[in-house]
Order: structure tokens, then sequence, then C-alpha cells
């Protein structure tokens, strides 16, 4: 029988709760506390099972299966996960990609629980969570077998179940196991966090009180209310808690008198110097060996290149037969990178570039779209306005979405003249196709950050219909950073933390002592394109050249890189923690110069090339998912 094409794999308590564990998923553990060979002495394979796998992205036909062993040596019990060996020529993952996620010798002695989860509908699955509060992505067993790995488990290591959760087992916990609860993983119901892959990093030793603290002030931080829109405020921290903060951001990130050595930064913006016969460039930090001498020249250009004005009226013409057809779509595209698109004219083009229509589409076949969509938008629409107050009382979740969005609507933008005042018309036509998309997509519904998303567009198309269908093309590419199991989210903020790591080093093992490999700061850059970071014209001309897909599809990645190397010098000089990064990251806001940012996310795309996309997993958003079916077959060799 074939699989469903999407399945929900687990529910917001369970996906929270495992976020709260410090979910940082995709990491390796040091395999040479265990030998794999199977001629290791001393070494019994205890359990064995096939066919267990984790999901990469929401999608159930992208999961990577592979084959999980306990294996016992001497007094101490491991645990391993092994993805099968691809052979199908049509896998679209990488062995690259696939390296990222084997799990090699965790040692029970170093785990503080295992989270196990049987949904409704669905495989049964389990979270393994580590003494620092790391925790591996969610393994989940097709062919059944978590009550055997558990009972296997106790056998060999002290093991007892909580007596707050049934379905969580606590391990090492010899002192006091009733007295280690999980606390940590409640959640507060707004804020989903994101799971985060990442490599292993002992936290400095800290207090449960103190992480939850911690948590908490992160949390409140990052979803504040800016700009008087969006996120309703969360409360303000504890009166005993420090609200003093003196890092202010400054513009000029190389003027801030630092605290402690900064290292430099390896792709410093430098003019061309000189590269030796092995393609290595010379530059003030010494010999820069990621890229060619030919690549830097062309960081060079790039960085000393300025933006191009936005592309006008007259200009389009140019790119458009006579029966209105884009001749060269990626010169439009291209052209649109370095310019932006004059306001006027927004109306036409994003319609194009979010895909509603297509390049190749005539001026009558546009206006006959418009036509058929229309009619079939008010059939979508009528669903929702047909149903009665008799009706509505037993219909929980219509009520739930329908009273969310309302809440949300009258926050969102309300300080533009387009969205201003009482009983704004504008405001109702975002309410209305809110609730006209959850019925389009029942399955995702309505999330708070989706208004965000839809205010530009209702203001650029000024057409209900049309918003509509750009929204939907737009949720198509950005919809998975809704989903409840946050796998959207995960995998943007997993390739940010390989990003980082390829192109700042330095700057990314200061997020690793500081306990921020998370990368949650970064969250609502992800979720909500930079809308809160920019003013709302920068908003949407930012917006029209990520959809460009010019130079990746992947650009906002870039675009966070660059906006933490501008600031790197008082990140690592002022030894920023978590609680302080997530405030100075807020205070961001409204001062990020774009045009300069945009040509230091450029220059690091150019400088990153194949490593750079290496470091993204398939299917990240905004690529449109990969449908090519199973990537692996169970059948296949284990690695």
């Amino acid at each position: 029988m074939q699989e469903a094409e999407l399945h929900d794999l687990s529910d917001d308590a369970d996906y929270a709760a495992s976020q709260q564990e410090g979910s940082a998923s995709m990491m390796r553990c040091d395999s040479s506390k265990l030998s794999t060979s199977s001629e290791t002495e001393g070494a019994e394979i205890v359990y064995l099972k096939d066919n267990v796998a984790i999901h990469p992205t929401q999608y159930a036909f992208e999961r990577i299966s592979g084959r999980l062993k306990l294996i016992k040596q001497g007094s101490a019990l491991f645990m391993t996960w092994i993805p099968y060996k691809r052979q199908s020529t049509n896998a679209k993952l990488s062995e690259k990609d696939r390296n990222l996620y084997p799990i090699r010798a965790v040692p029970f002695a170093d785990v503080r629980s295992i989270r196990r989860h049987t949904p409704a509908l669905g495989w049964q699955y389990i979270i393994v969570v580590l003494s620092s509060g790391l925790a591996f992505p969610p393994l989940y067993f097709y062919n059944g077998g978590v009550r055997e790995f558990l009972t296997t488990i106790k056998q060999h290591v002290f093991l007892v179940r909580s007596v707050e959760d049934t379905n969580v087992f606590l391990l090492n916990d010899f002192q006091n196991p009733l007295q280690r609860t999980l606390s940590s993983l409640e959640l507060p119901r707004a804020v989903p966090i994101p799971s985060m892959p990442s490599a292993p990093v002992l936290p400095r030793e800290s207090t449960s009180h103190e992480n939850q603290e911690r948590t908490d002030v992160g949390i409140s931080d990052l979803f504040r209310e800016s700009h008087g829109n969006g996120f309703r405020p969360l409360e303000r921290r504890k009166s005993n808690q420090s609200d003093d903060y003196s890092h202010k951001p400054s513009d000029d990130a190389e003027g801030v008198a630092v605290q402690s050595p900064v290292a430099p930064d390896p792709v410093e913006k430098v003019p061309y110097r000189e590269h030796n016969r092995d393609g290595e460039a010379a530059t003030n930090v010494g010999t820069f060996e990621l890229i060619s001498y030919k690549e830097f020249d062309k960081l060079s250009l790039v960085w000393g290149k300025p933006r191009q004005p936005p592309l006008g009226l007259e200009e389009w013409a140019t790119f458009l037969d006579s029966e209105g057809r884009v001749v060269d779509s990626k010169a439009l595209r291209k052209r649109i990178f370095y310019g932006g698109i004059e306001h006027k004219l927004r109306k036409e083009v994003w319609a194009i570039l979010l895909g509603h229509h297509t390049y190749e589409s005539t001026y009558a076949e546009r206006k006959h779209q418009r036509s058929i969509k229309k009619t079939e938008y008010e059939t979508i629409k009528s669903q929702w306005q047909s149903i009665s107050p008799a009706q509505a009382k037993r219909f929980t979740k219509f009520r739930e979405r329908k009273g969310l969005i309302e809440k949300d609507v009258v926050r969102t933008d309300r300080s533009l003249s387009f969205y201003d005042g009482d009983d704004n018309p504008n405001v109702n036509l975002l309410r209305d196709i809110l609730l006209t998309y959850s019925f389009y997509n029942f399955d995702l519904g309505y999330c708070q950050g989706m208004s965000d998303l839809l205010s530009p567009i209702l203001l650029v198309m000024e057409d209900e219909s049309e918003s509509f269908w750009c929204f939907v093309a737009l949720m198509e590419c950005l919809g998975p950073n809704f989903n409840r199991d946050q796998s959207g989210m995960h995998s943007q903020l997993f390739a940010l933390s390989k990003l980082v790591e390829l192109l700042d080093n330095p700057l990314h093992n200061h997020f690793k002592q500081n306990d921020c490999l998370n990368y949650f700061f970064c969250f609502r850059w992800m979720l909500i394109q930079f809308k809160r970071e920019l003013e709302y014209e920068k908003t949407m001309r930012l917006w029209e050249v990520l959809w460009t897909h010019y130079l990746s599809e992947h650009l906002h990645l870039y675009l966070s890189v660059a906006i933490l190397k501008r600031y790197r010098g008082k990140i690592i000089g002022e030894q920023m923690d978590f609680d302080t990064l997530i405030r100075f990251i807020n205070e961001l806001s409204g001062r990020i110069d774009l045009d300069a940012t945009l040509r230091d996310a450029e220059a690091l795309c150019i400088c990153a090339g194949e490593r750079g996309a290496d470091c993204i997993p398939p299917g990240t958003p905004p690529s449109l998912p990969v449908d090519n079916g199973l990537l692996y077959s169970q059948q296949d060799e284990v690695l």
C-alpha cells in the first residue's frame, strides 16, 4: 500500500518536550569510546533492529532508514544507529548529507532519559536525551520494537520510569530518581522551539533552576513585541532577575571595545593581494585555503559593487515579448536580485516571482487565470462562511483557529496606514484570507507568524483573491516553518550552524563554548524571513531578492551568517552567552544595513560554493519537497 505523503509525526506537547531537553539533533559522539568493528574483543550485540528511521524533513518518504544496535562491552552499554548504504541512483541525499546523521557509540553513562511516544496515528518513536541536555533526533520504529529496546536497556543499566510521566524513562539517577522530574520539558505553548542538529557539547555546569531561568528569558526576549505588531509579548523576567543590559548594538562592529581577544575573521573583507600556484589567496589573516584565487577575485568585486536602482516599468517592458511572456527569466531574476522592484510594479512581478503565474504565461493567460482562481477562492471561502453558530459550537478546531486569527490580525502592522484605524477593511481581508487558507490547507491550518507573511502580500496585491493565491504559493515553500514538529525550522537552523562553522569557525566555536549551538537566537529570522528585523519597505525589497533564487534558494541562510559576522567582534569580544546574545540580536531590529548585508551574503555564498550547498540538507525551506520516494531500502547493506 502506498504511503501517505505527509504524516503528523508528533503532537505539540511531544515535540515541545524534546526541544526543552535541548534537542540538538544530528550530532555525533566520540567513536573512540567503542570500536564498531564486529571483531572488537569483549563486545556483544545485545539488541539489533532494522528499519529504524529518522526524518530530516516532515515528509515520511524522505526518511533515512538504518540499523539500531545496543552493544555491551565490559560493564558499559553503547547505542549506535547507522543509516543503510544508498544503492538507488535516484536518491537526492548525497553521501555528505547522509554522513551528518549517524549516531556512533553513545555510552548510556552519558544518557539522562529516554522518552517514548506512541501517536494515535503513525509509528512509535523515542527521543534519547543526554546528561548535557542535548538530544538526538527522534528514532522511528517502523517495524515496532520499542518495548524490546527498553527492556534490553533495563537488563544492563539502571533504568526507572518517571512518576510524573509514564512515557519517560530515567537513567543513571542513583541519588533520587523521584526528584529529577521532567519539569524542564514544559514549554510555553505560544512559543515553538526548534530542534537543532549539531555536535554534542557539554555545557557549563548549572542547576536545573538556572537552566529553567535561562530558557524563560530566552523565550521572552525572542518573541517580545516589536514594531507594535505580531507576536504577543510574554511576561517579563522575575523580579529577582536582573534586567540590566548594556550591550547596545553598534553599526560598526570593529569600533566596539572588546574585553577578550577576538580570533580573526577567516573571510575578512580585504582587497586581493596575491595568490600562489596552488590557488591559495594571501590575506591579512594569512593564507586562506577555502576558496580559489579566482573566487577571491569575485569576492573583492562583490564587496566593492553597489546595489542597483530598482526595476522600473520601462525596463520591465524590455524583459517581455509582445504577448507578455518573460523572454529571459534568469536575466530578470538577476536584475531583481541586484536592485529589487519599484513598488508600483510589484503587483505584476510578485505574482510571477512567487509562481502564481509562470514566466511563460501571456497577458491573456494571466487574465484568464485570475478569473478562474477568483471563482475557486470564493468557493473555498464559502466553506467557512456557511458555518452556522450552531455548527461552530460543535467545531472546536474552527473556533480555535478563528479566534487565534482574529487576535493576531488586529496586532499585525497596525502602524501602517494600510492597516491603521478601527474597522479597517484591510484588517478584515487579512482575517478572511487566513481563515480561507486554514480551510484550503486544513492539515497545516493557521499558526502565529502567518499574518506577518501575508501582510506585505496584501498591501502589494490590493486584491483578496490574488493575495490568497500568492500567499498559497509562498506557503508551498515556507509552510514547513509552521509544522507542528518544527522540522522546517530544524533543518534551517542545522544548515545555519554548519555554514557558520564553515565560514567563521572561531565564531562557531564561541557559540559552542557558550552553549549557543542550537542557534535559537536566529529562530525569528528564519520563521518570518527577517520581517521583524527590517523596516517594512526593506522587508519587501529583501523578500523579492530572496524569491529570485538567483544565487541560491537559501540566500536567507547566508544573510544570517553575514549579520552574525558583521557583529562577530562584539559577540566574541564581550563573551556573549545565550541570554545576552538573544537580547543583543533583538536590539538589532531596525538597525541592519540591508544593502551592505546583501553584498556580504552574496560574497559568502560565492565563497562557500559547493561546500556551502553540502551544508544544507535536501528539502530545507524554502526548497520544494523532494518526491522521489523512499531514500533508502531496508534491504540495503549497512554502512
